[in-house]
């Protein structure tokens, strides 16, 4: 019988031992690249580089997909300071400051490395457009108080720091940006970013809500709603109106058209009352209008219900009522489709897209009643 080796015992101990190293350091490393509201490690870190009192902040979970954390708080002497936190991606980070939601319009602090590490380049913006020509740096409405605007890089993140002041409050839109990785000025001006996200924010309270676009819950609500009642129910009166000749096609497909238009703007609806967005400007007359639309399409649903026979006398006063209620329905939705586009900041080509469809729509409806009269 051959006697046992130690070697073998040996080397294993030591891969075990290595394997545990590798995760100790592994778990180290990554606990040293994130950043968040529950820890202050990482500003810790960064906090004697920052010219300014960096402690009792607000944390905001600003931009969760991106890693973006945002501290702010306010002194005394109505010195807001901001700290913002987010990924070292290659590109630059920048949260910008609007009154309206809107990226155009808004003015941003942008900050970049330039080397390996260390402080970086941090600069106000001013957004007036979408092309880099339009984003002078150095401009803005911002009052940023002098000498305390950096960007630090720490353990694979950018710290993005500055103060400003303001008579009350900061405009209650934030919008975040991310730049493309290595491209960070065209001729001396900020270059497109590759993603960004807007957020409304309560400074009091240190809540803040979506503001557009980023939410896919806004856009089911926005689709669903929009084609249900600002597109299929147009279309669903024209069908009665103009295609009465052709019975009982018109009467299918409008019954069929605003079915379909009824359910998916009553699931855009239901969409819309969980968006939590009671802070953002213009939001109230917006679910108002949405639920009196609701209300009105309920309303149509019950008198096809109870709609009388042709023969019957009050035939002519459920029609007027069948009608009026229709348009009326109508007509508020439209108006919402672009108080909602507006609200979530939607790009002016969307609503452009719906104005060209109300457009053919009226020139369409305008053909066929010219026709409608003439062969009356």
């Amino acid at each position: 019988m051959k006697p046992r080796s130690s070697c073998s015992g040996g080397s294993n101990g030591a891969l075990l031992l290595l394997l545990l190293c590798f995760f100790l350091c592994s778990s180290v490393a990554r606990s040293q690249t994130t950043d968040s509201c529950t820890s202050t490690t990482s500003l810790a870190a960064v906090s004697r580089l920052i010219p300014f009192d960096t402690s009792n902040l607000t944390c905001l979970d600003a931009w969760t997909s991106q890693g973006f954390i945002l501290r702010y708080g306010k002194s005394g002497n109505g010195t807001w300071r901001f700290v913002l936190s987010a990924p070292d991606q290659g590109g630059y980070i920048s949260v910008g400051f609007s009154p309206d939601g809107a990226m155009v319009g808004s003015s941003a602090v942008a900050g970049w490395t330039t080397g390996n590490g260390g402080v970086g380049v941090a600069k106000q913006f001013k957004l007036g457009g979408t092309s880099p020509g339009s984003c002078p740096p150095d401009q803005g409405s911002l009052s940023l108080v002098p000498g305390t605007t950096l960007i630090v890089a720490q353990s694979s993140r950018l710290y993005l720091a500055f103060q400003f002041t303001a008579p009350a409050q900061p405009t209650p839109y934030l919008i975040y940006a991310v730049g493309p990785s290595g491209a960070l000025l065209s001729g001396g001006y900020l270059v497109r970013h590759r993603s960004y996200s807007s957020a409304a924010v309560n400074y009091a309270t240190g809540v803040a809500s979506s503001a557009g676009g980023a939410s896919s819950r806004n856009k089911w609500h926005g689709a669903m709603a929009g084609l249900g009642w600002g597109v299929l129910m147009p279309l669903g009166i024209a069908l009665a109106r103009y295609f009465k000749r052709h019975d009982p096609f018109w009467f299918y497909a409008h019954v069929s058209v605003q079915g379909v238009g009824f359910v998916l703007g009553a699931a855009g609806v239901a969409a819309g009352f969980k968006l939590h967005d009671d802070d953002v400007p213009g939001a109230d007359t917006h679910q108002a209008l949405g639920v009196a639309v609701l209300v009105f399409g309920c309303l149509q649903v019950l008198a096809f219900l109870a709609r009388p026979g042709k023969a019957s006398k009050v035939r002519r006063y459920w029609n007027w009522y069948h009608h009026y209620v229709g348009r009326a329905a109508v007509a508020c939705a439209v108006v919402n489709v672009f108080i909602g586009l507006s609200i979530a900041h939607e790009s002016a080509a969307r609503a452009a897209l719906y104005g060209i469809f109300l457009a053919a729509w009226v020139f369409a409806s305008v053909v066929l009643e010219i026709r409608l009269w003439r062969t009356a």
